[in-house]
This record gives structure tokens, C-alpha cells and sequence, in this order.
């Protein structure tokens, strides 16, 4: 196997945001601090509506021309996989809200429950699709995978936070370890299984439905905690950023 340095360089990279931040959520940290969450939830949107959105209808015409022209809902096709990522990791992320209130004693005993193995293995998936994806960002050149590898970076730092926040020590513990794993893994399986462009297009769709709803859910900020001008910062920089690479 011929091995695609520049997309293990980002493999290790977006690995090492997960394995490095294990006081992720216990405070006292620039990172944790709103306007930091703010900014770079802004970068993660600036990425969705400029890069992510926009080369959905390249792929879009990549799944017509395999389907057919004539083919059944040929047009919609991409958009049907988005919406069922979303709707997935939507419904993952109401399973542990509709939980969160009888999860007290379980959180105060340090006990990983079902709700927490299912939230950390979804991410686990998500975590590992990012991963596989690079290999492809890679032959694409340097700038697409730069943009790429930092865009998910940012966006891992989140969800880092994220499910610190939900889970607390029992995901400080070792949940993060297996999320770089999963980044790992999903490279290593994307290194010796090449992707084709329709396979691409799929896995790209689901990806983008996934990064919406995360980004929805998990980054944009609230009326408690969020920062208006960071996020603004945060998304003006990044989108000039995309615009120019």
C-alpha cells in the first residue's frame, strides 16, 4: 500500500485534537471560554454554507449521471442521504436530551450507561467517516486538504467539548481515546479501500447532514452562552478563508 502522507499528517492531526484535550469541559481554560465556542462556531457554519453545501450539487451530479438521467428522483438523490444524516443524528441527540433527567445518579456514579455508549459510538462512526474522507481531500491538493483537515479540527474541538459537557468524567476518561481512534481507523480503511466518485458523493452526504445537525445542536450559540461578534468573527474570517483557498 502506497501511503498518502499528507492525509496521515491530518489523520494524526484531527486524532491528536481528540487524544490531547482530556480536560475537556473541567474549565479554567482559554478554549472553554464562550467567545472561543462562539468563534469557532461560527468557522464550522462559514464552512457548511461555502464549502460543504455548494460542492453538494457536483455531487449531486455525479449520483444523476450513475443513476441515470431518467432515473427515480434523480435530482433529490443527494439531498435524501443529507436529510437522513440528519435525521439520524438528530434523533441520537434527542435520545440522550429525553434522557438527560433520570441520568443523574448514573453521571454522579461515574457509570457508563447505554444512553452514553450509544451517543459515544455514533460520534465514534461520525468520527471514523471524517477520517476515511481524507485520502480523498488529499489527492484533491494541499489547500483542499488543509481547509479540510482545519475546518474538522475546529469542529472536533467542539464536540469534544460537547460531550464532556454531556457525559462529564465518563467521557474525560477514556470516550475521547476512542474518538481519535475512530479518525485512525476511518483513514486506514479509506488508505486501502479507494473511493470511487460515487462512493464519494454518498459518504460526502451523509458527512454534510452530519456536520448541520452537529453544528445546529452542539455549536451555535444560545441566548445563555453564546457570543454574537466572536461568531461573527469567527465565520467572516473563515469564509474568506474558503473564498480565497
Amino acid at each position: 500500500m502506497e501511503i498518502a502522507w499528507p492525509s496521515l499528517v491530518a489523520a494524526i492531526a484531527l486524532a491528536a485534537v481528540y487524544a490531547l484535550r482530556r480536560r475537556a469541559g473541567e474549565g479554567a481554560d482559554l478554549w472553554e471560554s464562550r467567545g472561543m465556542l462562539s468563534a469557532a462556531a461560527g468557522v464550522s457554519v462559514a464552512y457548511v454554507f461555502i464549502d460543504v453545501l455548494p460542492e453538494l450539487a457536483e455531487h449531486n451530479a455525479v449520483l444523476g449521471k450513475a443513476g441515470g438521467v431518467g432515473s427515480f428522483y434523480a435530482e433529490q438523490r443527494i439531498y435524501v442521504l443529507v436529510l437522513v444524516a440528519f435525521v439520524v443524528m438528530y434523533g441520537l441527540q434527542h435520545i440522550v436530551l429525553a434522557s438527560r433527567g433520570r441520568r443523574h445518579e448514573s453521571l454522579a456514579r461515574e457509570e457508563r450507561d447505554a444512553i452514553y455508549w450509544l451517543h459515544l459510538l455514533g460520534y465514534v462512526a461520525y468520527s471514523a467517516l471524517i477520517g476515511y474522507l481524507l485520502v480523498e481531500r488529499a489527492e484533491r491538493g494541499a489547500a483542499s486538504i488543509v481547509v479540510y483537515t482545519l475546518a474538522m479540527g475546529i469542529h472536533f474541538l467542539i464536540v469534544n467539548h460537547a460531550l464532556a459537557e454531556e457525559h462529564g468524567a465518563v467521557y474525560r476518561r477514556h470516550g475521547h481515546l476512542w474518538l481519535s481512534a475512530a479518525v485512525l481507523a476511518g483513514w486506514v480503511v479509506g488508505s486501502l479501500l479507494p473511493i470511487d466518485e460515487v462512493t464519494f458523493a454518498r459518504l460526502f452526504a451523509l458527512l454534510a447532514g452530519g456536520v448541520v445537525i452537529t453544528s445546529l445542536r452542539s455549536e451555535l450559540p444560545d441566548d445563555r452562552r453564546g457570543r454574537f461578534w466572536p461568531f461573527c468573527t469567527g465565520a467572516l474570517a473563515f469564509a474568506v478563508l474558503l473564498i480565497l483557498a
